[in-house]
């Protein structure tokens, strides 16, 4: 399948996997890569060495185009792009913050960049500053989001209407026949995070990813969104921060419950009650844990069978 997001990363399938924290290292990314989407390792729960480490060992395990995505959110932030850069890395996905930040640096050394937004609004900037391509995201994806509660299938096409440069839809998407929808409203290729969440080599807990297999309509949600916004799967934690909102609590009362950690706590250690469990809304449509490959596999032909349906309505 050749379009231009296939084009663009040099990929079979414009099948892109999420650098979710705690569950995109190096099996994950180069799983995915060798199937013939677009691997991501997510930086934004390692250490500067940490990451080295997965970007070596994904370089040992494809040879085919992987990226790094890095949340701009993180003190060691400098460190983490120059490891990049040193690595020989030629994809890189921003998020969370400025994209004229790093754009022009990775641009500069031939680095192909991707920066993920919301909103139509940084969709226009994050063009404006340079990137080769922007994911849009809608709300129903998990982890951080935007605060404007934006679905994907609104997000889309205003953005579609106003940017020349690839579109790669995000936030919802775990199936074929979502991946073809996506794409008929404007995107050139798909980014799928949860999917991914509950395959077999993401480095998340099993605790987390049956979770994720249990969970149905209704158990996840967005909140927190004076700190950053984040769709959780409702547990202990949940319910703790949904009564600080009950008692009106503050900016900084907010900042107490989260605590430290907390992420690391519930996808990394597999604490379901105390820690926080970051999932998109589709959890709801994935019934198991699955091979990378296989989810691969599984999509582009539900992708094809899709096609065949819209084409005899």
């Amino acid at each position: 399948m050749q379009n231009k997001i296939t084009e663009l990363f040099k990929i079979q399938y414009p099948i892109i996997q999420a650098g979710m924290i705690w569950a995109s290292g190096w099996r994950l990314a180069s799983a995915v890569s060798n199937a013939g989407g677009l691997g991501i390792i997510g930086a934004g729960s390692m250490y500067p060495e940490v990451l080295r480490e997965h970007i070596q060992k994904c370089q040992h395990a494809t040879h085919k185009p992987f990226g790094v995505n890095v949340p701009m959110l993180y003190p060691d932030l400098k460190e983490l792009m120059e490891i990049i850069v040193e690595m020989g890395v030629k994809i890189v996905f921003t998020s969370a913050g400025n994209p004229k930040t790093w754009t022009s640096y990775f641009k500069e050394k031939g680095i192909t960049v991707v920066h993920v937004v919301s909103s139509l609004k940084f969709a226009l900037k994050s063009q404006e500053a340079g990137v080769d391509a922007i994911v849009a995201e809608g709300f129903e994806a998990g982890g951080h989001n935007g605060r404007d509660e934006t679905t994907t299938l609104t997000l889309i096409p205003s953005v579609k209407e106003k940017v020349t440069i690839p579109i790669i839809a995000a936030g919802g998407i775990a199936t074929g026949r979502a991946m073809l929808a996506a794409m008929i409203l404007g995107a050139d290729g798909v980014q799928v995070g949860s999917r991914f969440v509950a395959s077999r080599e993401a480095s998340s807990h099993e605790a987390f990813k049956q979770k994720v297999v249990e969970a149905s309509e209704g158990d996840t949600h967005l909140t927190l969104k004076e700190l950053a916004p984040v769709r959780l799967i409702k547990n202990k934690f949940y319910n703790d921060v949904q009564a600080a909102y009950a008692r009106g609590a503050s900016i900084e009362e907010l900042k107490e419950v989260l605590g430290r950690a907390r992420a690391k706590r519930g996808m990394f250690e597999g604490d379901m009650e105390e820690g926080e469990l970051e999932i998109g809304q589709v959890s709801a449509l994935i019934h198991d844990i699955k091979p990378a490959a296989q989810i691969v596999v599984d999509m582009m032909r539900e992708f094809e069978e899709a096609k065949k349906i819209v084409s005899n309505l």
